[in-house]
């Protein structure tokens, strides 16, 4: 199928290629501007976003962010307001979704209930006029793909377990052989157990396969573990995209840095000598930052970047405070420590927390250079 037939891409739309990006592919699929209003709302509000080939990349952000009506849009089941969403170079923003190379594995996963396993991964090839025995040739190798065994071929849908089912919708979405999967939180349903089971898998898959995903999903941890790179929306922006690495260690704003786990977070000022302070008055070190930054900003330090100090032991940052609770999370321990009427968060591996207990009297601290910076 020839999008170009479809809707051909218009002269107007803006080149977003800059010299840097030059040696790069083309991205397999482009946003531009793209906006899509309900009234006087503005559910998505201005995404301009190239994903490339073979990438995995994942969408997070709060309830109503707008990821759920960006993903419609690139599925087909919208079109924007405004700006273009073309697909190897080609305009689809209003080329309906059984038309578009694409495939949208749904959160509830739409399964046909009275049909069998193969009959539902067979249902698109069926369409297109398959022979039977092609059919079930290329169902029993889909399966394989994704692990479930040969014998399920004939057993129905329904009573599958959940993981099954997961399976059953992923291998159903391969058989349409798409360009781009698109995925509505698919795991989302699942115990904490399978849900691990299944990002591996389906990291696996996405490498195995080439094939480019692009995911919704609330779970940061899914975005950590599976993604090549994730998006984070914030009332209908994609305010940062980048690896899970600089999304975590570089959050470009206050709100992505706070999304993305707990933080400890410092209202600071900068003073006439450059350096910062805090409300209190309290002077705070900090690698050098940005020219962009303003005389106002956010310092974020991750509980793990946080310690006790004790003996000869130093810290460019200190605060003295008494531990207030302590949570076991595994290998990990992490401690409120109640200072300057404020609780900090510490986390540490168990043995460096050893004989720290609820009560006790401590120094926490931190270094300059674990200091995050945001301009908001």
């Amino acid at each position: 199928m020839s999008l170009a037939m479809i809707s051909p891409t218009p002269a107007d739309i803006p080149s977003r290629v800059d010299g840097a990006s030059q040696a790069r592919p083309a991205p397999v699929l482009q946003l531009v501007g793209v906006r899509k209003v309900f009234g006087d709302f503005a559910a998505v509000d201005g995404i301009d976003v190239d994903i490339r080939e073979g990438e995995f990349v994942t969408i997070v952000g709060p309830s109503g962010s707008g990821k759920t009506t960006l993903l419609r849009m690139l599925a087909g089941m919208e079109s924007p307001s405004e700006g273009y969403i073309t697909l190897r170079g080609e305009l689809i923003n209003d080329v309906p979704a059984d038309k578009r190379p694409t495939c949208l594995v749904f959160q509830s996963l739409a399964l046909f209930p009275h049909k069998t396993v193969g009959e539902n991964i067979e249902f698109p090839l069926k369409v297109r006029k398959m022979p039977a025995a092609a059919r079930k040739a290329r169902a029993l190798e889909l399966m394989r793909m994704v692990r479930l065994p040969e014998h399920y071929y004939s057993k129905n849908v329904m009573r599958c377990s959940g993981g099954e089912k997961q399976r059953v919708a992923l291998a159903r979405a391969f058989s349409y052989d798409p360009d781009v999967l698109f995925f509505d939180e698919p795991l989302s349903a699942l115990d904490y157990k399978l849900k691990k089971v299944l990002e591996k898998e389906l990291k696996d898959l996405h490498r195995e396969s080439g094939k480019t995903f692009v995911y919704i999903t609330h779970s940061l941890e899914e975005a950590m573990v599976m993604s090549d790179r994730v998006g984070v929306m914030s009332r209908g922006r994609l305010v940062q995209i980048g690896t899970p690495e600089e999304i975590y260690t570089r959050p470009a704003t206050r709100f992505v840095a706070e999304f993305f786990g707990e933080v400890n977070s410092f209202d600071v000022r900068r003073d006439r000598h450059g350096g910062w302070k805090r409300a209190d008055g309290q002077a705070i070190a900090v690698a050098p930052v940005s020219d962009t930054i303003g005389d106002e900003a956010t310092v974020i330090v991750r509980p793990e970047s946080m310690r006790f100090v004790a003996g000869a032991s130093r810290a460019d940052n200190l605060i003295a405070g008494r531990v207030y609770n302590e949570y076991l999370l595994g290998s990990r321990v992490q401690y409120q420590v109640h200072a300057d009427g404020r609780v900090y968060l510490v986390e540490a591996a168990r043995a460096a927390g050893a004989g720290i207990s609820s009560g006790d009297a401590v120094t926490i601290g931190w270094d300059a250079r674990d200091a995050i910076v945001v301009g908001d």
